[in-house]
């Protein structure tokens, strides 16, 4: 296998790992939403440009180019409406009302 990708491989799962523990360090519902997709975005970034430089052949390049676009587009609109629906179900959004 590559370096490179196994370079990049490695700092993926770093950025799910300490992402999962800032996740259940947050106590604000809206601020966990938005981290675990920012964290979920970038570390399937990370995971799918470390697949480009193990592959070989120049469509699958072009089909990991496509997931990836896919994926910058499609997670922050999901984010999006899980927060938004959060928001008309009248769950609170400062710290002092959650409840746990």
């Amino acid at each position: 296998m590559n370096v490179v990708a196994m370079i990049i491989l490695v700092l993926s799962w770093f950025f799910i790992i300490f992402g999962m523990i800032a996740v259940f360090g947050l106590k604000n519902m809206y601020a966990r939403i938005l981290s675990s997709t920012t964290i979920d975005t970038v570390a399937s970034f990370l995971v799918l440009f470390a697949l480009m430089f193990v592959s070989s052949s120049f469509v699958f390049i072009v089909r990991f180019v496509l997931l990836i676009i896919f994926l910058l587009i499609t997670n922050p609109i999901s984010s999006h409406v899980n927060i938004r629906s959060a928001y008309l179900s009248g769950i609170p959004i400062h710290d002092k009302e959650v409840k746990l």
